[in-house]
């Protein structure tokens, strides 16, 4: 063979080299996309980027195929057929703009609340939100209800954060890492290197997933739970810590709300309220004087148990007092919680001492003076080497909350938060909780054609911020806010289009959403979805849902379904913010965010969704969006980046401020400041002084650097709240004794969910069905080569992954006879799906699961109506209700948290059978979608090639 020349790899492939961020999952990693002749070349990872240090999986990789995929929508489009046919009939961007002024102007002149306005995975929810507030509808929200809401509320309720944008393990310390419920694609760059950081250096590594795959099937050790279980295996974790009281109580005192004195007078409106002072400071029982103190107190010794009769004659208790007598209860031995969880008893034990041996026996201490809040010096930081991390696998339950909290709590009781070797925050967090704002959307937060009077989402501090009118009734179209879910801190995105089709609590008149693709992956109850878009009132002959605008990239499922499509571009054609006002790019010792830019011009007819919102905002003269005369003030999503200030000196954009760009968080705008982005590799970065770079929740310096940085405009320190004084406000409403009193339907619900310290309780969509009928769980996973649905069109994703089995345990298949490429009927209490079988024996054993977002429907995304997405893959989906089955009183409820209105997709229980002899093809099936005529493409799509039909 003849050598052949090579190109280096530190040698461009192409004319020039932009530097961008990625946007094939959520991770936002640094880019560098070759360009050659005007096309795509190839797409590597930025070396100098802080997220990814150069690495770059494959989802990023294959950017240049999404950028290319045939499936990108071309023009705005106008249905002319009914919902559902495909019928569409190009128009411009003229027409297409002023009939969505029409439809919107008219509906928030008349009655801004019957405009519905939900967003996918965009990343740019500060502008989305800031848009539907000036616009004065109370039903905003972005996917974060069907997501991750458990995740964000109960971290920034207790610690005031959470994982992945919120904090990250220590990977360059940390000791043991245990990892609850992450799947592949997850936050996967950063979490590939932290866990090779721990393979170098001997660290161990603990996995906690009913599924071995991906990160799992690296870990040291990988416990195979049972779905909907974790909670209680980290309370029976913390009752073995506890009897070995092996937690850090000085850690306790200093940092949590352990010492904080609890009212203890049953059938009062206080009971189980924090007592406090004159000045509402929370009382401590101070030791020596033997009297009650304001927390903060210079020199007071807290008591942490006892029973203290206060100055007005009530009696108090420590919280920990309380939190130590729930779970020392036998009910969270090992044993006992080894028959529910699948995990055996030495194995719970085992990681309980594994845990306290780490953290105790091989503390870490970093050589650095800090002072701490209330002004005492220390000599340096104190650090617990045992990091965790969580996300959907515990997010995803009806009890997710009040896991992630459990989990939340372990963490402050070995004091391994924000230390070194533990879990550490990532700027603009940790916040209180008091500097989250409560919601707004009640009748007197709105009215035609004026903003609403402050943001949609936020954090109840009790009953009386709920959303609701005066009999109880929900303000908002998904329920968020109102007793069926109070604290709903992202909105319930998945009850969307089932409460307008009902009209309950009241219809609606436009739905306007981005990116969200609700007629397939992202509804639970697809089938009953897709009818309910296509339904008409009988009355009328009209749409149940009248008038839908729909804005996307892709041809997806839900483009069908709407009435007016706005096409949006790819990520390489458009100007994104990676904001800290949003869900900002930080680590643990830098100040981060970044931009996308259009390395790339649109060869369509189609806008940034961005530039889109901001047009529409000025057209329709929304307050923010045009000045006094009614001239629009932003010319398109760059110069609201550039010149938008939420606060005096705040804008989307942290760095390169000031007339000069020398300032940092806070300064005037500056008209170079996307340029400097662009040069500096698209992102900004200040490294945080070694001072502040460990408890930030109680660390002065830290404080003082996030007010120069813009986060707050004065320190907000944090105090852990182990024991939740807002979720008990929630249960005296419940008991009659707070008003306003929670209605006689929902008052056993909230006082079983709504406990101060964190509780496990069973499942809901498992304790309401019949588990000898339904003997199994069924849970979906991502895989790593897709994120959501965003590589269903991607021409090289696509060769990993073109179907998706269901994985079933060896057990099961023994039983029922099956084996690799059979057939099988999965049937749920709500529908049943055909699938074929694959067997694993490295899963829970009785959990059948398969890939998430894999299966499309025929027709869709410009795939052949024969591809093997469409025939051979499938959709868990259809197995779920958006609804519970019906209680003892008729009712039923979202199948949601019951707290924070996430969505529970993992408490499905199902039963298998084996198929009889028939097609071998997935059902449901659905008659194929006839879509927008696709862009013009080869039927092979190949590196390099030519975009020619």
């Amino acid at each position: 063979m003849s050598p052949r020349e090579r190109v280096a790899l530190s040698e461009p492939v192409g004319d020039e080299v932009c530097k961008t961020t990625c946007y094939m999952c959520a991770c936002r990693c640094g880019i560098n996309v070759h360009i050659k002749d005007g096309k795509i070349r190839y797409i590597e990872g930025n070396r100098d980027h802080p997220v990814n240090k150069g690495v770059l999986c494959a989802k990023g990789s294959a950017g240049i195929m999404q950028h290319y995929a045939p499936a990108r929508l071309r023009a705005p489009l106008k249905r002319v057929g009914p919902r559902g046919s495909g019928e569409f009939q190009e128009i411009s961007w003229d027409e297409a703009l002023g009939i969505a002024t029409e439809w919107l102007g008219e509906v928030r002149h008349r009655d801004p609340k019957k405009l519905a306005f939900f967003t996918g995975r965009d990343q740019s929810q500060s502008l989305t939100g800031f848009w539907a507030q000036q616009y004065g509808t109370p039903n905003y929200a972005a996917h974060g209800g069907f997501c991750s809401v458990n995740m964000a509320a109960a971290g920034i309720m207790t610690i005031g954060g959470a994982f992945w944008e919120f904090g990250a393990p220590d990977w360059d310390r940390t000791k043991l890492f245990v990892m609850f419920g992450v799947a592949e694609d997850h936050d996967s760059n950063p979490i590939k290197i932290g866990i090779s950081k721990l393979k170098q250096r001997g660290a161990r590594f603990v996995s906690v997933n009913p599924i071995r795959t991906g990160y799992s099937a690296v870990a040291d050790n990988w416990i195979g739970i049972r779905p909907g279980t974790d909670g209680l295996l980290i309370l029976s974790v913390v009752h073995e810590l506890l009897k070995a009281r092996k937690i850090d109580v000085d850690y306790l005192v200093r940092y949590s709300n352990a010492p904080w004195l609890v009212i203890d007078a049953p059938g009062t409106p206080e009971h189980g309220l924090f007592a406090r002072d004159g000045e509402g400071r929370p009382l401590v029982w101070e030791t020596v004087t033997e009297r009650a103190v304001p927390t903060g107190t210079r020199g007071a010794r807290a008591a942490l148990s006892g029973r203290f009769e206060l100055p007005d004659g009530r009696f108090a208790v420590p919280s920990f007092q309380l939190l130590a007598e729930k779970y020392l209860d036998p009910k969270y031995a090992p044993e006992a919680v080894a028959v529910e969880s699948g995990v055996a008893a030495e194995t719970i034990r085992g990681l309980a001492a594994e845990i306290a041996r780490v953290a105790f026996e091989e503390e870490i201490f970093v050589d650095q003076p800090w002072t701490d809040v209330n002004g005492q010096r220390h000599q340096g930081y104190v650090g617990r080497p045992v990091s965790f991390h969580a996300m959907r696998g515990l997010s995803a339950h009806s009890n997710g909350f009040q896991t992630t909290r459990a989990l939340h709590m372990l963490q402050v009781l070995i004091g391994a938060i924000d230390c070194p070797g533990g879990f550490r925050f990532e700027p603009p967090y940790p916040k209180p909780l008091t500097a989250h704002p409560t919601p707004h959307g009640r009748a007197e937060h709105f009215g035609s054609d004026k903003p609403l009077a402050g943001p949609h989402l936020g954090f109840p501090r009790g009953p009386e911020d709920l959303l609701v009118g005066e009999a109880g009734q929900p303000a908002r179209i998904d329920k968020a806010f109102s007793w069926d879910a109070p604290i709903a801190a992202h909105g319930m995105m998945h009850m969307v289009i089932a409460n307008a089709h009902a009209g309950d609590p009241y219809p609606i008149d436009v739905l306007f959403m981005y990116m969200a693709n609700m007629a397939w992956n992202s509804s639970m109850n697809t089938a009953g979805t897709i009818k309910m878009l296509e339904d008409k009132d009988p009355a009328t002959g009209e749409y149940r849902i009248p008038k839908i605008i729909y804005s996307d990239a892709y041809a997806s499922e839900m483009v069908a379904y709407a009435d007016l499509v706005l096409p949006d571009t790819t990520y390489l054609e458009r100007y994104d913010c990676i904001s800290l006002l949003d869900r900002p790019i930080t680590e643990p010792d830098a100040v981060q965010d970044a931009i996308r830019w259009p390395v790339l011009e649109p060869d369509r007819d189609v806008r940034a969704f961005q530039s889109v919102l901001i047009d529409l905002g000025g057209r329709l003269k929304l307050p923010g969006f045009a000045d006094g005369m009614g001239e629009p003030l932003y010319k398109d999503y760059a110069d609201y980046l550039v010149r938008h200030e939420r606060r005096p000196g705040i804008g989307p954009l942290a760095g390169f401020r000031g007339s000069q760009g020398d300032r940092a968080g806070r300064g005037a705008a500056n008209a170079e400041q996307l340029q400097r982005y662009i040069d500096n590799g698209s992102f900004f970065s200040a490294h945080i002084p070694l001072e502040a770079q460990f408890f930030k929740h109680a660390n002065q310096a830290y404080q003082d650097f996030a007010v120069r940085m813009g986060f707050f405009d004065m320190p907000q320190p944090v105090t852990f709240q182990l024991y939740q004084e807002v979720l008990q406000k929630f249960r005296l409403s419940a008991q009659g004794l707070r008003d306003p009193v929670a209605p006689d339907t929902h008052r056993q619900r909230i006082l079983e969910a709504f406990d101060p310290l964190p509780d496990w309780y069973r499942p809901f969509g498992e304790a309401l069905v019949d588990r000898s009928d339904y003997p199994h769980h069924a849970i979906t996973q991502r895989p790593m080569a897709m994120y959501h649905s965003w590589g269903s069109m991607n021409a090289w994703l696509r060769q990993i992954h073109t179907k998706n089995p269901l994985y079933v345990p060896g057990p099961i298949c023994d039983e029922l006879g099956l084996k690799d490429g059979d057939w099988a009927w999965v049937i749920s209490h709500h529908g049943r799906i055909k699938v074929e079988v694959a067997r694993m024996e490295a899963v829970n054993t009785s959990t059948l699961w398969t890939w998430n977002a894999v299966g499309k429907r025929a027709g869709a995304w410009a795939l052949d109506k024969d591809a093997p997405e469409a025939k051979k893959g499938f959709l868990m989906n259809h197995l779920i209700a958006e609804l519970l089955p019906p209680r003892e009183d008729g009712m039923r409820w979202s199948n949601s948290d019951p707290v924070t209105g996430q969505a529970a997709w993992y408490d499905l229980r199902v039963r298998i059978e084996k198929a009889g002899a028939g097609e071998a093809v997935s059902e449901p099936q659905f008659s194929p979608l006839v879509q927008p005529e696709p862009e013009p493409h080869p039927m092979e799509l190949r590196y390099g090639q030519e975009w020619a039909r």
